[in-house]
């Protein structure tokens, strides 16, 4: 990547500079999804089993996985990668369990009580991305928060042939249900319900661009009413380097991402530009190794290099992509860190490959991409559970606000809502419960 010097562009040039991929902003995306949602809809399991034919090569009549299917399955996973899974499994929980929601409970007047409770999303849907890269760790990512919330219901959908590792760890996350199909058509069974795949109130899950797109729409469409998490495509990473960072370290990081797939982009900003050409060197070093190297280098050619001025200008450049994944490999990592407003997770320190967070550290590697870091947060326990209030007021509570209410209901222009308030006073002052005097409801009239 030739380094691009970030003080010498103007602000269109910084803007075309942090685009992403143009494969991420294909016109015919929303069409494709659009007519695969329609088919879903009108045809169900068959139209689910016709898709399974076509883009994943794959024939069966049953979507469900079967309980001795996915016996069969977990028996073919190695102990060793049993163990692996044993151990993320334990430190996602801990992580989740320790954001274990608190309700609220509060007098902000005398009389006047409020509360905010927490209750858990009823069905959940969780997307696996399969193809060329089953995402094992996705299953952990998703499943567990679901477990630990209490959601009663947890459908997972996974392109078929699904992996023996996906369905192990599915099973020993506590999924309830697995159905065999990936892509918008998993999106669209999980938002309108088919004869097999039963309509959940949630759908979560990364994806590449028509598994965005399809969220996006259904979680848009009047017909339903479905949540998604966030918008969550192509892997990104941004690493903020010093003259002090190891650039083959940095450099396997960046390859870390670029191998997810070619519409993925990685993007290093240093204040050094030998560092900048030595991570270069190293990119061409380490790309050769990796199976995956065709893929990477596609990924390659969307992705940029910055030389910048200081440390406070690498976190104003990367505050303004939103990276989904940022890395910070300087000397003093938590000084950077403290000008940061933008990531979905951070990775401070030459020890702390984004690996950790897409495996085992503990936190969610579901992050909000194209640059919603801005305006989304990460997956947490609280996005597997809604949350409400609820007030009570006694009748001392109602005099104690009566006048507010009645004053803030009249300057609205909403009689309705003051009559409602003083037909109460009135009836209080009538029992003896207060010393008002008689307050005449308005003759506005209310359905």
């Amino acid at each position: 990547m030739k380094p691009i010097t970030w003080a010498v562009l103007d602000i269109d040039a910084r803007e075309q500079a942090l685009a992403r991929s143009p494969l991420i902003n294909d016109q015919g995306v929303e069409a494709s999804v659009s007519g695969i949602i329609e088919q879903v809809i009108a045809n169900g399991d068959q139209a689910l089993i016709e898709f399974n034919q076509k883009f994943d090569n794959f024939t069966t009549a049953e979507l469900r996985l079967s309980d001795e299917q996915i016996d069969v399955a977990c028996s073919n996973v190695s102990p060793e990668l049993k163990q692996a899974i044993e151990q993320a499994m334990g430190n996602i929980s801990k992580f989740h369990q320790a954001q274990a929601f608190s309700a609220i409970d509060v007098e902000t007047l005398p009389g006047v009580r409020c509360e905010l409770r927490n209750e858990p999303i009823d069905s959940v849907g969780l997307y696996i991305p399969g193809g060329t890269a089953p995402l094992i760790s996705t299953v952990m990512m998703l499943a567990l928060p679901a477990k630990i919330a209490a959601c009663r219901r947890r459908v997972l959908v996974s392109p078929p042939p699904i992996n023996d590792a996906i369905i192990y760890a599915a099973k020993a996350c506590g999924i309830t249900d697995i159905y065999q199909v990936g892509g918008a058509q998993a999106v669209a069974a999980l938002a309108f319900g088919t004869e097999s795949v039963p309509k959940v109130d949630k759908i979560f899950g990364p994806g590449n661009r028509f598994v965005t797109e399809a969220k996006r729409l259904v979680s848009q469409d009047s017909r339903i009413s479905v949540a998604i998490d966030m918008p969550a495509g192509p892997s990104e990473v941004l690493v903020i380097a010093d003259e002090a960072a190891n650039p083959a370290f940095v450099a396997a990081d960046l390859l870390s991402q670029a191998e997810h797939g070619e519409d993925s982009q990685v993007m290093l900003v240093t204040n050094s530009e030998a560092i900048a050409n030595a991570v270069s060197n190293e990119l061409a070093t380490q790309l050769e190794q990796l199976p995956r190297k065709d893929v990477a280098a596609a990924a390659l050619k969307y992705s940029r290099s910055f030389i910048v001025d200081d440390m406070d200008q690498a976190a104003e450049l990367s505050n303004q992509y939103g990276p989904e994944h940022l890395i910070i490999q300087t000397r003093a990592p938590r000084d950077v860190l403290k000008n940061i407003r933008a990531a979905g997770s951070v990775f401070l320190g030459p020890y702390t490959p984004e690996s950790v967070g897409d495996y085992a550290s503990g936190t969610n590697h579901v992050l909000p991409t194209y640059g919603y870091s801005r305006n989304y947060s990460s997956l947490s326990l609280a996005d597997f559970s809604r949350r409400f209030t609820v007030q009570e007021l006694t009748p001392s509570g109602l005099i104690n606000l009566g006048d507010t209410l009645m004053t803030l209901a009249s300057n609205e222009q909403l009689d309705a809502h003051k009559n409602a308030v003083a037909i109460r006073l009135t009836s209080l002052a009538k029992e003896g419960n207060n010393e008002r005097p008689n307050i005449q409801p308005t003759s506005t009239s209310t359905t």
